[in-house]
């Protein structure tokens, strides 16, 4: 398995557990996404820790993420970025719209109770 998925009451955690989230990945991390908001989802946190590569398949998957939290009046948060992910994101201006946090505890503090 590529991504791991926890669920709780109040949001759901996906841990990317590869080092690439890339072309390979992203349409059934993709497709994930939309199945858990279809499921009634609205609060995601993607915990990218142990993903040190991230090209522009990867990002869209977390857009989608985004999106899809967003139109469900939900909260999504990115959370574990490595140096060269964050860097990419940065580059991309994506840090302007979405809510990064260094690890998953202030991830999941984000959305609430």
């Amino acid at each position: 398995m590529h991504f791991q998925i926890e669920k709780t009451d109040n949001y759901t955690v996906i841990r990317i557990q590869v080092e690439k989230l890339d072309s390979t990945l992203a349409p059934s991390l993709k497709s994930e996404l939309v199945v858990l908001n279809t499921d009634g989802v609205k609060n995601i946190v993607i915990d990218m820790s142990a993903t040190r590569y991230c090209d522009s398949s990867g990002l869209s998957a977390i857009l989608v993420a985004n999106r899809l939290c967003k139109n469900s009046e939900g909260t999504f948060v990115l959370t574990g970025l490595q140096d060269a992910v964050r860097k990419l994101v940065s580059i991309s201006q994506l840090d302007t719209i979405l809510k990064i946090t260094p690890t998953l505890e202030e991830a999941t503090s984000l959305i609430g109770k």
